[in-house]
């Protein structure tokens, strides 16, 4: 855990202050299809509430966790993240994503154990859940910088 957790926050400190230097243009271009670079700035300001939520959740539901999911793309076009100033939308990427990181510095040893069934049946533990949310932020930094 101790891994992914200094990736995640060494990917939150490399971009904090670069993803607000990028063209506005290119930030905004659209391609048929795909959200623009600030749309998938926005989805992982989606990502990073509904993962929050979770990561805080287990601890004190019923067992094992029934992980819900969510609509992506109607949560990009509801929250019109095409239009925020990218200085906000990235501050608040930065912020949901650093109290994401203090959740993880503090969980509990035997709380990244705890299952959680997926909406198709299968079932993860919290470990894998924390791990694979910094592998996705890192999957859509690297889609935003390219």
């Amino acid at each position: 855990m101790q891994d992914a957790i200094r990736k995640f926050e060494k990917l939150l400190l490399e971009n904090v202050n670069y993803i607000p230097t990028i063209d506005q243009n290119i930030l905004e271009e659209r391609k048929p299809g795909k959200w623009s670079k600030k749309e998938i700035l926005g989805h992982l300001v989606d990502s990073a509430i509904h993962n929050q939520v979770r990561f805080t959740e287990i601890n004190y539901v019923e067992k094992p966790y029934q992980h819900r999911p969510y609509s992506q793309i109607d949560l990009v076009n509801l929250n019109q993240y095409q239009t925020m100033d990218i200085e906000e939308l990235t501050q608040l990427w930065f912020v949901l994503n650093k109290q994401i990181v203090r959740l993880m510095k503090s969980v509990d040893e035997k709380a990244l154990d705890y299952e959680i069934v997926l909406s198709d049946g299968a079932v993860i533990d919290l470990r894998f859940l924390m791990t694979d949310y910094v592998e996705h932020l890192e999957h859509h930094i690297n889609q935003i910088k390219a």
